[in-house]
């Protein structure tokens, strides 16, 4: 059974840049843009909804970390997300 929205808002947990850092060398991180709700698209993802979830990456809304966000991040190490496992994936939205 796939899990519902509000079961993924209770898993939302909060990270640090350099917790998250490790995802990203085996290219598992996937930024979420601000007006975007992270259990929603957590549950979209593990949904397989490929339209919606396919909208969102066409838009820009869901994407892989650019070289200036990840350069910006590794020199604000208090940089904080909010942060959902999809395995294999985590989402990770700025705070």
């Amino acid at each position: 059974m796939k899990p519902t929205k509000e079961e993924l808002a209770l898993q939302v947990d909060v990270a640090e840049w350099n917790w998250l850092r490790a995802h990203l060398e085996r290219g598992g991180l996937i930024v979420v843009a601000p007006e975007l709700e992270i259990a929603e698209v957590g549950e979209r993802i593990a949904r397989d909804d490929t339209v919606t979830v396919g909208a969102w990456i066409e838009s820009g809304k869901l994407s892989k970390p650019s070289d200036s966000q990840i350069a910006i991040w590794d020199a604000d190490k208090a940089a904080r997300f909010s942060t959902l496992i999809i395995s294999p994936y985590v989402l990770m939205k700025e705070q």
